[in-house]
């Protein structure tokens, strides 16, 4: 039932990236118009969903699966770190087909999938995900893309990461948002998924597919992203099962298993059009690794239900 619910999911968000493609070649709009769109993606939807994510109330129980949800993360990001070491060593991976492999499209696809399959009550456990990647991404990441050092009080001064910090004051604290002000970053919120579906449907537009296909990589990404970091985390997951014994284990589990198996992070391609890294290979692997989901995915929660639950 899940998988079946994960895959009508999937195939929404699928179309609403079609008519962003559909958009360019109607010459509605130019692909070039998304870099608007990415940066209002990168630092305003972005950080909203973070800090709605903790505007909810928070019981033992919620505070005990959130602490073992970010436990998780940071796990799997740890493993994927070293995935991308050996990438750098034995494969001579670019920096690209690296940031592609590792990082997963948690923030543009886990909040709606999480709530159209499991419901809203469960979105605070995605964000321990979320939160964790943005962590890493606006460290290890951005020094993948920036040819300039990237200074800790930059990284620290970055509106995700201050946004990372006033959730948690949240979550401490007990402060909770305004009626009128959490109805705004809910709205900012949920135009993630689909502003970044589209900018990746106005993207591929642009791109000549006939020509990233033949390229042999892209198919080596795509092998990486969609099936082995998901067969690895899952096995991570496995072998920690035993020693973890609060409630809702499993489903913290899927949750952070959800967030691990999408495509490749749409802001590796919003990154790349910004930095201006490649950004025509980064759309190709977003939109091919999106297409292999709606194949993958469904696939790999079943097996998921099957080894680890």
């Amino acid at each position: 039932m899940i998988a079946q619910l994960l895959l009508y999911k999937i195939l929404q968000l699928f179309l609403i990236m079609i008519l962003g493609f559909v958009f360019v070649k109607a010459k509605l709009v130019k692909s070039g118009d998304s870099a608007v769109l990415s940066r209002l993606s990168l630092y305003l939807f972005m950080p909203s969903v973070i800090i709605n994510a903790f505007n909810v109330e928070v019981t033992s129980d919620i505070m005990k699966g959130l602490m073992i949800a970010f436990l998780l993360a940071v796990l799997i990001h740890i493993v994927l770190l070293l995935v991308d070491l050996v990438l750098k060593k034995y494969f001579k991976a670019t920096k690209v087909e690296r940031a592609s492999i590792v990082y997963s499209n948690s923030g543009n696809l886990i909040v709606p999938i999480v709530t159209y399959v499991l419901g809203e009550e469960w979105l605070i456990y995605s964000s321990a995900f979320l939160i964790v990647q943005l962590v890493f991404f606006w460290t290890h990441g951005v020094k993948l893309f920036s040819d300039q050092k990237v200074g800790l009080k930059k990284i620290l001064l970055n509106i995700n990461v201050i946004a990372v910090v006033v959730g948690f004051v949240m979550l401490f604290s007990g402060i909770r948002l305004p009626n009128f002000v959490s109805e705004i970053t809910s709205s900012l919120g949920a135009m993630v998924a689909p502003v970044g579906m589209i900018i990746a449907g106005m993207l591929a537009a642009s791109v000549d597919f006939g020509k990233m296909l033949k390229n042999k990589r892209l198919y080596f990404v795509l092998l990486g992203r969609l099936i082995v970091c998901p067969v690895i985390v899952m096995f991570l997951m496995r072998g920690i099962l035993p020693f973890i014994g609060i409630a809702n284990i499993h489903t913290i589990m899927l949750i952070s298993y959800f967030a691990s198996i999408t495509p490749t992070a749409a802001t590796v391609m919003q990154f790349s059009q910004i930095h201006g890294k490649d950004f025509d290979y980064a759309t190709a692997i977003n939109v091919i690794t999106t297409i292999g989901c709606i194949i993958s995915m469904p696939l790999l929660i079943m097996i998921f239900n099957s080894v680890v639950i």
